[in-house]
């Protein structure tokens, strides 16, 4: 876990506080925000660091398997069950056991949950034999679990059993300190994942978006966003941004015309030029929209690259486009020499 930032060293020290002790613990926080991570810290800080530390994600499985994940099962429990499976709340005995996601247990789910954290106690499937385990319950949401418990979609006694403690993540748009400290990290493990010698940095206008941007995936997005710029960018040094890699001129979609239009609007041709000059529709008896956009762009595009005497790399930074978009909408039109 690395930053500098006042909320993050806040969050630091509360997990210090609370990690030794055998207490359940809720940790909440919106996706990318690093919640594994900071269970991680949790189970090493304290005295079962040397124990299992296992971990589950809750959204991932139907509610029967995340059941006989759980608890486990006795062979001939259901059908393919041929024989017993101790399930996580048992091999994590003595250690931690991390339930990503919870608010998407099914109700009878965590009626169980809900015993094993007050009595200890469980019965696998299929089995009448009580299991008694010793296991630090660690759990993480995204969502705002006291509504739900309001609407009778969470087990308002487990949220009280659960929040022992509750550490809320701060999301990286309130991290700003610690946005090019988490960006350069990211970068140099990627040059050396790459095989590169050093990283050369960032331009003052990467490091302007990085910062001002808002980062709804936060950290997860963060490192993807610098890894990929780093081996896109062969001589280290990042010039150019791709924040959504699915933005393509030839991406499927219903948005359209709408979209390119305000792709095109990062530059302003000369008005006194009639091919993009916003026609007066009254005056016209029919009219081509798609024709009229292509050319549009047609225009941009040329006027563009005269502007930055042909140098591609200019040309996708002078319209805010990244290099292989701004090569794309050339390849479209034919525009590649």
């Amino acid at each position: 876990m690395i930053g500098e930032s006042a909320s993050f060293l806040e969050m630091q020290e509360h997990i210090s506080v609370v990690a030794p002790l055998n207490k359940p613990v809720l940790i909440v926080g919106e996706r990318g925000t690093g919640k594994e991570l900071v269970a991680a810290r949790l189970h090493f800080l304290s005295q079962r660091w040397e124990q299992n530390f296992l971990k589950i994600n809750c959204a991932a499985m139907s509610e029967s398997l995340l059941e006989a994940q759980l608890f486990g099962h006795e062979a001939g429990a259901f059908t393919g069950a041929t024989k017993l499976r101790k399930g996580y709340f048992e091999r994590a005995d003595g250690g931690t056991l991390f339930l990503d996601e919870l608010a998407n247990t099914d109700m009878s789910v965590q009626e169980k949950i809900l015993r094993v954290i007050e009595y200890g106690e469980f019965e696998r499937l299929g089995g009448n034999e009580t299991i008694t385990v010793d296991v630090r319950l660690i759990a993480a949401t995204n969502e705002d679990l006291p509504e739900l418990a309001k609407q009778n979609k969470f087990r308002e006694d487990l949220l009280d059993r659960l929040a022992f403690d509750v550490i809320t993540l701060p999301p990286l748009r309130e991290r700003a300190e610690d946005i090019m400290v988490l960006a350069e990290h990211y970068a140099v493990g990627m040059v050396k994942e790459l095989g590169g010698e050093f990283f050369a940095g960032f331009s003052e206008k990467v490091e302007k978006e990085l910062v001002e941007y808002k980062w709804p995936g936060n950290i997860r997005e963060l490192k993807n966003v610098v890894e990929r710029a780093v081996y896109q960018n062969g001589d280290g040094h990042i010039t150019n941004l791709i924040f959504n890699p699915f933005d393509s001129p030839y991406r499927p979609s219903i948005r359209g015309a709408a979209q390119k239009s305000s792709e095109s609007s990062a530059y302003r041709p000369d008005s006194a030029s009639t091919s993009t000059a916003v026609p007066d529709l009254s005056k016209e008896a029919s009219f081509d929209f798609k024709n009229e956009v292509q050319e549009f762009e047609i225009n941009l595009l040329k006027q563009a690259m005269k502007q930055c005497q042909f140098n591609q790399k200019k040309a996708a930074e002078f319209l805010n486009l990244s290099y292989h978009q701004l090569r794309g909408y050339l390849r479209k039109y034919d525009l590649l020499s």
